[in-house]
């Protein structure tokens, strides 16, 4: 047996292991010393950057990182943003004040411009260029090359077919690879190789042909990816520049598009004011249609607005805007995105003297138009409460015995305000911003009756009716001006957002649906003269379409009598060489 501690190889016997020591080895019976293990060398700082962006820029990673940020946006539509639900977000932290605190810290309600989805957006992009630049380059070698030689041996593809004729070798040759090219010369089928094979053993000199298709599969890969490169960059570049608007316009008063002249306005990083189309728009009027019939009772039928537009140049021009239907101005898509009632009230306080006179806007509450809103008014007299008026708007009212009312209709046929009233510190001079569709009853007196509920004003068109407590009188107007929220989205990378995304569908289609076969042939004359074709097939992966293409390769010979018998090689002189290229292997 070897000795204690040496290695001996398996199977080795052990008068081939003993002998004469190794020179500089420690003599029989000294103490030898144990092998070290064998040690990696260190990677370094270079190194370790090497491995991390060879990590980075693989295709696994990009997948990953793909995932991820699918996965990383789903926050950002299960909960509110700030930057299109502020009062939301606002209501979300009340109602979970320890959960929410957390995710705001984590940014989760600005979750598109956090870090951490900053971060991954980068490394994704960063990720697809890497991976694209160095496949682009092999796939350029790839196009610029060659079809592979013509192999020895035929027997060993799975798709093969064997034919005779009379035909010359190189007539037959010439009408496989004629056949394989395709019909339509500046796009081919095949990329062809027309050669000649000296004689090799028993084999006579032939006439060869190698053939492959397929290289649209690589470049559909390519194009998939460059397009998703192109919808990242599209969309942190629309992030950046877009704008968005949202104005409330009652009929016959309009707006400017200025940033002042919005309700509310939210833009990127690179927008500039100036960079605003200054043109005006004037709500002409408004018409909604809604079924009257039994069947689809109040249902919504049509909604459109007249508008007029004026431009820079002073030019005016009328236009509509209905559901579904936006206008266009200078790149900018103008939506119908609600309307409803904005009557005319008119308070006067207790001294007789104007405090209060305007449209209100009732906002609807269901689908028969019953629209709460609000009137604050702080302007009156010196020595007198403020006064806020809370309550709902019915354009078609049902009084109830009981004194409720409902709104069974959504056009004007009977209208009806009905509001309760208060009075107190609106809270409106201390500078502190509020919501006009809100009124802060917390630090208000309502007004009650001696029953102890509360007093409610009713009034129609027309009408003016006294307030409770001698606190002034209240008058509807006798129009009932229609008003419209239009939402102006101005985002310049929607068109190429399009463009990429069908270019990343095509790319797609192509990359799954494009076969990358290889064909040869073969031709050359037997010993009983006649000219004896050889066919063979190899795919990239299951492909039942590859013998198909064979036999009609075949077919292209000038009266072939087929051999359905599988192909029988002689054996060859000298050992062939790999036909397999390098991707191929990998």
């Amino acid at each position: 047996m070897a000795e204690e501690g040496r290695y001996v190889p398996e199977g080795i016997a052990d008068e081939f292991t003993q002998g004469e020591p190794a020179r500089g080895a420690p003599a029989s019976g000294e103490e030898q010393p144990r092998p070290s293990r064998p040690s990696a060398p260190a990677l370094g700082l270079v190194g370790t950057l090497r491995w991390m962006w060879r990590q980075l820029t693989s295709m696994r990673v990009a997948l990953m990182l793909l995932m991820l940020l699918a996965v990383a946006a789903v926050p950002g539509s299960v909960l509110p943003q700030r930057n299109q639900d502020a009062a939301g977000v606002i209501e979300y932290l009340a109602d979970h004040p320890t959960a929410g605190e957390w995710l705001d810290r984590a940014g989760f309600f600005d979750v598109y411009t956090s870090v951490w989805f900053s971060a991954i957006y980068i490394l994704l992009f960063v990720s697809l260029v890497g991976c694209i630049l160095p496949r682009s380059m092999a796939h350029y070698r790839a196009l610029r090359g060659r079809p592979p030689r013509v192999p020895f041996r035929f027997d060993r593809f799975p798709a093969k077919a064997s034919a005779t004729t009379d035909a010359s070798p190189e007539e037959a040759a010439d009408a496989v690879a004629a056949r394989l090219r395709g019909k339509i010369s500046w796009l081919p089928t095949f990329r062809v190789d027309r050669g000649e094979e000296p004689a090799r053993g028993v084999r006579p000199a032939s006439a060869t042909v190698s053939a492959e298709r397929g290289y649209l599969r690589e470049t559909g890969n390519l194009v998939f990816h460059l397009a998703l490169v192109g919808l990242l960059v599209s969309v942190a570049t629309g992030q950046l520049l877009h704008y968005r608007g949202q104005a409330i316009v009652t009929e016959g008063r309009g707006f400017a598009n200025a940033v002042v002249d919005y309700d509310t306005f939210e833009k990127g990083s690179w927008f500039r004011p100036e960079s605003l189309m200054p043109f005006s728009m004037t709500l002409d009027r408004f018409v909604s249609e809604f079924a009257s019939d039994t069947v689809a009772f109040a249902q919504a039928r049509d909604f459109t607005a007249y508008v007029t537009v004026t431009e820079p140049s002073g030019e005016q021009r009328p236009e509509t805007v209905k559901v579904n239907h936006p206008l266009v101005v200078d790149g900018a898509k103008i939506y119908l995105q609600g309307n409803g009632f904005a009557p005319d009230i008119t308070v006067r306080d207790a001294e007789g003297e104007l405090a209060f006179s305007g449209r209100v806007t009732f906002v609807p509450q269901d689908t028969m138009y019953t629209s709460r809103g609000v009137v604050k008014v702080p302007d009156v007299s010196p020595g007198l409460e403020q006064i806020g008026l809370v309550g709902y708007f019915l354009p078609t009212a049902e009084v109830e015995p009981d004194g409720s009312a409902r709104s069974v209709f959504p056009q004007p046929v009977d209208p009806l305000l009905v509001l309760e009233v208060y009075t107190g510190d609106l809270g409106l001079d201390e500078g502190t911003p509020q919501n006009v569709y809100e009124l802060d009853t917390a630090s208000l007196t309502p007004a009650v009756e001696d029953s102890g509920e509360r007093v409610k004003v009713l009034a129609r068109p027309g009408e003016t009716v006294d307030l409770p407590d001698g606190l002034g009188t209240l008058t509807l107007g006798e129009e009932l001006p229609r008003y419209v929220a239009l939402d102006l989205r101005h985002d310049p990378s929607l068109g190429f957002v399009l463009v990429f995304s069908l270019l990343a569908l095509g790319g797609l289609t192509v990359s799954l649906f494009t076969p990358r076969r290889r064909v040869w042939a073969r031709a050359y004359v037997a010993q009983d003269g006649a000219t004896v074709v050889e066919v063979a097939g190899l795919a990239r992966g299951d492909d039942a379409g590859l013998q198909a293409e064979v036999d009609r390769a075949l077919a292209a010979v000038p009266d072939p009598v087929v051999e359905r018998a599988p192909v029988v090689e002689p054996d060859p002189v000298v050992e062939p060489v790999e036909t397999r290229t390098r991707s191929e292997k990998d």
